[in-house]
C-alpha cells in the first residue's frame, strides 16, 4: 500500500499538523513531514479526526435489502466519515444465534468500506420470553459484546436481569431500548401540547424513564453493565446523571435528530419526522444538549434506521418510524455542539471515536491521532455550508429530515486502515 501525507490539518482541531500513513498504520505525526512517492493531501483549514464509531446502525441485512444492505449502509458510513459500525439485531431472520452475527460480519469484511460488528439480540427472536444465544454469539468468529432488542424493550426484569448477569461474565454489555410498551400503546408523537392539539396519540416522557429507572438498579445490583439507547428526555438525562453520581456503571447514547429537531415539526404531518423514541420538546433538547457537553451522556450514536420510499410516503399514522443517520450525523454535531461552543473537536472525537469504540469494545477503532496507531482517519472541512441533498445519499433510502436543510461541515475524506474510502468527498 502507498504512503499518504496529510499536510496542515488541523488534528482534533488543534495546530495545523502534517500525518503520514504508510500501509495501515500512522507511520508520523509533525511539521514539515515529506515522503518520497506519497500521496499528498492537502488539508488546510480542515479538522482531522480519528474515524467515527456508530454504536447504533441498523443495516437491514438479512432480509430487508430493499431499505439498505450492507454493502449500501458501510458505503453511507464511509460517507459519513464512520470507519466502524455496529449493525443492530432487528433483521429477518433476528441476529439471535451465532450463524446469522457471523453472516453480517463477513458481509462487512467483505463491503470494505468499514469495519461492521454486529449488535446480538438479547432474546430470542427479539420476542422478550428467552434468552438468545449470548454466550455462542460472543464466542463466535463475529466476537459479539454489544446485546439489544432494539426496536422492541426488554421490558421484563426478570429477563433483563439475567440477561445483564450473563454478559458480565465476558465483560458485554445490554443496550436498552426503553420504552414501556404499555405506556406507549397507540402512541404517534412526544406526549404534549402538540400532541394534545393535533389530536395524535401521545408518547409519554415516563415511558423512557420507568425503564431507565429500573435497568440502573438492576445494573447495580448485579455489578454488569447497561447501555441506554437513544436517550431523549430531559428527566432521562437525570436518572443517568443520578445514576452515575452512585457508580453505576451506565453509558447513554443520543441521535443527532433529537439533539437538532423537535415535536413542533410534526405539526406538517410529514411521516418524516416520526421517529422512536418520539421528537421531544426543546426543554429537552436543551438538556440533551448539555448533558452530552458534561458527560452525563457519553456519546453520539446515529440510529440510522433506513427505509423504502412506499414506508414513508404515506399517512402519518402507517408511516414505518425511524431516519437515515449516517451521512448528516458529523454536521449536526457541529452546528448544535460545536458552533454553540459546548463542545470543541477534541470533545466531537470523544463522543463520536473514542467513546463509542471503548463502549462496544471495537479493537483498532477510537484510536488517538499519533504514530504507530491504526490510519483510521477523516478529514472535515468545518468552512462548508450546503443543503442537504438526499438524491445524493449513497445510502439505499432517502428518509432523511434534513432535506433542503442547510447543515455545516463535509467530510472530504476516510481512511480504513491506510485506504482511502472516500476522496474528495466521493467514495473510493
Amino acid at each position: 500500500m502507498s504512503k499518504t501525507l496529510i499536510r496542515g490539518a488541523k488534528v482534533l482541531g488543534g495546530d495545523p499538523r502534517d500525518v503520514l500513513i504508510d500501509g495501515g498504520t500512522i507511520e508520523a505525526v509533525g511539521s514539515g513531514l515529506s515522503a518520497e512517492g506519497a500521496e499528498v493531501v492537502e488539508a488546510g483549514g480542515k479538522v482531522l479526526l480519528p474515524g467515527l464509531v456508530d454504536l447504533h446502525t441498523h443495516l437491514r441485512e438479512p432480509g430487508r435489502e430493499d431499505s439498505e444492505t450492507v454493502l449500501t449502509g458501510t458505503r453511507a458510513a464511509a460517507s459519513g466519515g464512520y470507519t466502524a459500525v455496529f449493525a443492530m439485531a432487528n433483521t429477518f431472520p433476528v441476529a439471535d444465534t451465532a450463524g446469522v452475527v457471523e453472516q453480517v460480519y463477513r458481509l462487512g469484511r467483505e463491503s470494505g468500506y468499514c469495519d461492521v460488528q454486529p449488535i446480538g439480540a438479547v432474546t430470542v427472536g427479539l420476542e422478550g420470553r428467552k434468552l438468545a444465544e449470548l454466550g455462542a454469539m460472543h464466542e463466535s468468529a463475529a466476537g459479539v459484546t454489544v446485546f439489544s432488542d432494539d426496536g422492541k424493550c426488554v421490558d421484563d426484569a426478570v429477563i433483563m436481569r439475567r440477561a445483564l448477569e450473563y454478559v458480565k461474565a465476558f465483560g458485554g454489555v445490554v443496550a436498552q431500548h426503553a420504552q414501556e410498551p404499555r405506556l406507549t400503546e397507540g402512541a404517534q408523537m412526544n406526549e404534549g401540547v402538540v400532541s394534545a392539539e393535533l389530536g395524535l396519540g401521545g408518547w409519554p416522557a415516563v415511558a423512557e424513564e420507568s425503564v431507565i429507572a429500573r435497568d440502573v438498579l438492576l445494573a447495580e445490583h448485579v455489578g454488569s453493565r447497561v447501555h441506554i439507547c437513544h436517550l431523549s428526555t430531559a428527566g432521562s438525562v437525570e436518572i443517568v446523571r443520578w445514576a452515575k453520581s452512585r457508580g453505576i456503571d451506565v453509558t447513554a447514547e443520543v441521535t443527532p435528530h433529537h439533539l437538532l429537531l423537535t415535536d413542533e415539526l410534526v405539526r406538517t404531518y410529514n411521516p418524516v419526522y416520526k421517529v422512536n423514541p418520539p421528537l421531544r420538546t426543546e426543554r429537552d433538547v436543551m438538556a440533551l444538549r448539555e448533558a452530552l457537553a458534561d458527560g452525563t451522556i457519553d456519546i453520539v450514536a446515529t440510529d440510522h434506521a433506513p427505509h423504502p420510499h412506499e414506508d414513508k410516503d404515506c399517512e402519518w399514522a402507517a408511516a414505518a418510524m425511524g431516519m437515515v443517520g449516517l451521512e448528516t450525523a458529523l454536521s449536526v454535531v457541529q452546528q448544535t455542539m460545536v458552533e454553540t461552543g459546548l463542545l470543541d473537536w477534541a470533545g466531537v472525537a470523544d463522543r463520536m471515536s473514542f467513546t463509542p469504540a471503548r463502549i462496544g469494545r471495537a479493537i483498532g477503532h477510537g484510536r488517538p491521532v499519533s504514530a504507530g496507531e491504526p490510519a483510521n482517519l477523516v478529514l472535515v472541512d468545518p468552512a462548508y455550508r450546503g443543503a442537504v441533498d438526499p438524491a445524493g445519499f449513497a445510502s439505499r433510502s432517502r428518509n432523511t429530515p434534513y432535506e433542503g436543510r442547510e447543515l455545516p461541515g463535509r467530510v472530504t475524506y476516510t481512511w480504513l486502515r491506510g485506504k482511502a474510502t472516500l476522496v474528495d468527498g466521493k467514495l473510493a
